[in-house]
């Protein structure tokens, strides 16, 4: 992996571009957390209220930023300029290796139209031609089939079923 960091925003894809999140997020944001099947995969981080969740949820990208781990950036449709979704990179440790995931989570009302091949295919490309790693990896739910199809569809492979943040887990990877 390059330990040289380096993290941008304003990537663009056909539809979309992305950039930074911000604290302001957090109100767009917690229509994600009002989706039982949208965050049926995610931890509900003890806390009570979706606008609670949304705001945890930010300021972990927040840190991640500063802390030079990469973290989730907003999707922002181009013609109409709404938050769609998230996507981005994220250092993660996997069974004692780390690892560069793309990871990347579509507001419930825009599922199915294709956004999250497309930002997962961005960030994919941003990171290998920046030399960020010599693979990406997506760490999927085992139950989460629509995820799954995403990494697919982005010819990441199933690698291997494991335990990870106290869940059964597929690892997908893309070799570079």
């Amino acid at each position: 992996m390059n330990n040289s960091y380096t993290y941008q925003d304003q990537l663009e894809s056909e539809r979309l571009y992305t950039r930074f999140l911000v604290p302001e997020d957090a109100m767009a944001w917690a229509e994600f957390f009002e989706d039982t099947e949208a965050v049926a995969y995610l931890p509900d981080f003890c806390l009570d209220t979706a606008e609670e969740k949304a705001q945890y949820w930010i300021n972990r990208q927040l840190g991640r930023y500063r802390e030079n781990r990469y973290g989730l950036q907003a999707l922002v449709h181009k013609q109409t300029g709404e938050l769609i979704g998230q996507c981005g990179l994220l250092l993660q440790e996997v069974d004692g290796q780390t690892e560069l995931e793309v990871g990347y989570h579509i507001l419930p009302r825009y599922w199915g139209q294709g956004y999250a091949p497309e930002a997962a295919r961005l960030f994919i490309d941003y990171a290998f031609e920046q030399g960020l790693a010599p693979s990406i990896i997506s760490i999927i739910d085992i139950r989460n089939i629509k995820s799954q199809r995403v990494a697919e569809k982005n010819g990441l492979i199933r690698e291997k079923q494991t335990r990870w943040a106290d869940r059964d887990v597929y690892v997908y990877r893309l070799m570079k």
